[in-house]
């Protein structure tokens, strides 16, 4: 069939495109961004810049278009934002195939949509919104729910196994909410199944989830045993202090945020009965990681850890030199080294408060939010400062290498952990599409 796939580059726009390819169908895929192909475009593949968030000409990308699948998406932005790519967006496109006579469309909500929620949480009434006005036009329409969804580099599962790394887990009410994961594949599975089904889902909304409703302490408990660690030790905390962690957790875009945290705290679960009517048995949660994939992704998992650890450690390091230069270690004895250094006399206590300010305003940006380009540059003028003071001191004060407390020498495992933390800040290549194998990336 010829299938428009809309979102084609999302968690799961990027593997439901490979799937169908896979079946034999030839897509036109849209993104905001489209990928840069390596080697020419997929033969039966088609590449369209496409913003749902903005107004957009579908008839012509509807044209000859047997299926469309909207799996377009996303976690955080606000309600406008929500409103725009959730319900604006989609509604136009759905409105776009009934004029077009579409044969197929099929829609990837949120399990959860169409609940008493909805009006409280942005997110998930933009979906019921959409949901809704598909379900009243007349089309084959099905719409398709996932509950929470496990795939390696999915961001809400890459937040999840990190927190269950973690030697001490802050869970609000001690982790009772109830959750029903699946595992991606699964979940792909069934939607090429749904998209293939003419006429006989026509109108249905679909639970897309696990075989069976576990806590949320029991899933994150699963997702630690299958790292190798130990068992979960769970902290019960307050609501509001995890709705205060929420927000934070959003603005640092660790995957988690308050619309993430109110979905797991209202449940997310349904009957698998559809999966099995579509053929499809989905795996327990005990089954999402393989013993082979198991140190790859725990290691994965503990780094955002790690890394927090180490931007603190650092930042620790610059406000201490701060507080010593301001005045901890008498500024007599400070200037004096200054002068040592070469500094004049009138400009040694400026250079002195000068410094420690500059220490204090790097302490604040490593701990900042910034984006992955800017955290590069904040990581190489830091190497390049430490680098500059150790050069100075090796030049005129050389003795302090030979110093009993090792003060100069402690300079280079900073060196190697600003030198990690650049290389974990280099983005990941653009996905790109091949065709050496058809369909693949």
């Amino acid at each position: 069939m010829q299938i428009l796939l809309v979102g084609a580059t999302g968690f799961l726009g990027r593997r439901l495109r490979l799937a169908l390819a896979a079946r034999g169908h030839h897509l036109r895929c849209t993104s905001r961004h489209p990928p840069l192909p390596a080697h020419g475009t997929p033969t039966g593949e088609e590449w369209v810049a496409v913003d749902l968030a903005a107004p957009v000409d579908w008839a012509p990308l509807l044209n000859g278009i047997d299926v469309v699948v909207n799996a377009a998406g996303r976690f955080g932005g606000g309600r406008a934002a929500y409103a725009a790519l959730h319900t604006d967006g989609p509604i136009a496109l759905f409105e776009a195939c009934a004029r077009a006579g579409i044969g197929r469309v099929l829609q990837i909500s949120a399990l959860g949509s169409g609940g008493p929620a909805d009006d409280a949480l942005p997110f998930l009434r933009s979906k019921r919104l959409a949901d809704a006005r598909l379900l009243a036009l007349p089309l084959d329409a099905t719409v398709a729910r996932p509950s929470l969804v496990f795939g390696p580099e999915g961001r809400s599962a890459r937040a999840l196994m990190a927190a269950a790394s973690l030697p001490w887990l802050p869970l609000p009410a001690g982790g009772r909410q109830a959750v029903q994961p699946v595992h991606v594949d699964d979940a792909v599975a069934a939607l090429c199944a749904l998209a293939e089904a003419r006429g006989r889902w026509r109108g249905r909304v679909v639970a897309l989830v696990g075989p069976a409703a576990m806590s949320l302490r029991d899933y994150l408990a699963t997702l630690r045993a299958a790292q190798g660690r130990g068992p979960l030790r769970a902290v019960p905390v307050p609501g509001r202090l995890v709705a205060a962690l929420a927000r934070l957790a959003g603005r640092l875009g660790t995957g988690l945020d308050r619309d993430a945290g109110a979905l797991l705290e209202g449940g997310s679960t349904g009957d698998p009965a559809d999966l099995h009517a579509l053929g499809i048995a989905p795996r327990p949660a005990s089954a999402f990681i393989q013993p082979e994939e198991a140190p790859a992704l725990a290691l994965a998992a503990a780094w955002p850890g790690m890394q927090a650890l180490a931007r603190l450690a650092l930042a620790a390091v610059w406000w201490a030199s701060a507080a010593v230069s301001f005045g901890l270690y008498p500024v007599e004895l400070g200037a004096a080294l200054l002068g040592e250094a070469g500094v004049p006399g009138p400009l040694q206590r400026p250079m002195l408060y000068g410094a420690a300010t500059l220490d204090a305003v790097l302490g604040v940006l490593t701990l900042a939010p910034l984006a992955m380009r800017l955290q590069r540059r904040l990581w190489a003028a830091q190497a390049l400062l430490v680098v500059f003071y150790s050069a100075v001191v090796t030049v005129t004060m050389p003795a302090f290498w030979l110093h009993p407390f090792g003060p100069m020498t402690k300079n280079l495992p900073i060196l190697a952990l600003l030198a990690l933390l650049a290389w974990a800040a280099v983005p990941p290549r653009p996905w790109t599409t091949s065709s050496s194998s058809g369909s693949t990336c």
